[in-house]
């Protein structure tokens, strides 16, 4: 995965930020290679940054993150043969995104019983939800999609969507 040229080193802190508050985006192929990079890569980097993360709560990031770039790779690869990975961490929130350049934007299914396969959203909404946090889809001034989960790093966070 391409880092956008940051590097492995710490981003510039602003006054009055945590040491692990910042912004970081990937850069991937839409192939099936590119679902277990983009686990590691977001795994390293929660690691690497030092977010006071549980391991609950990163198992449930990185099944949300496998899900996104899954989804990406199996239906906008055609439209979108490059996708984006970005994380997103504040002082009480870390949020995670794929960001597509196909239009279509999906939605959460009703699980079948009988169906083997569709229920990636559902996933990552159930996820998202017990641990308090919000999920979406959005449109990108390009076109795509971008598909975001945000959850909170303590019981009692701010506010997931940044607001």
């Amino acid at each position: 995965m391409d880092d956008d040229g940051r590097g492995p080193g710490p981003l510039p802190r602003e006054p009055g930020k945590v040491p692990y508050e910042g912004v970081w985006r990937f850069t991937a192929a839409a192939v099936d290679a590119s679902v277990p990079q983009a686990r590691h890569a977001v795994r390293d980097l929660l690691a690497r940054q030092g977010v006071p993360v549980s391991d609950d709560l990163v198992q449930g990031l990185l099944l949300i993150v496998s899900e996104l770039v899954t989804n990406a790779v199996r239906h906008a690869a055609l439209l979108s043969p490059m996708l984006a990975v970005e994380v997103a961490v504040g002082a009480e929130w870390v949020r995670v995104s794929v960001e597509d350049d196909h239009p279509y934007r999906p939605t959460a299914l009703v699980a079948d019983h009988g169906q083997t396969g569709g229920r990636g959203l559902l996933l990552v909404r159930e996820i998202t939800q017990e641990a308090g946090g919000a999920c979406d889809v959005e449109h990108t001034a390009s076109g795509g999609k971008v598909i975001w989960a945000a959850l909170p790093l303590k019981p009692d966070g701010a506010d997931p969507n940044g607001s």
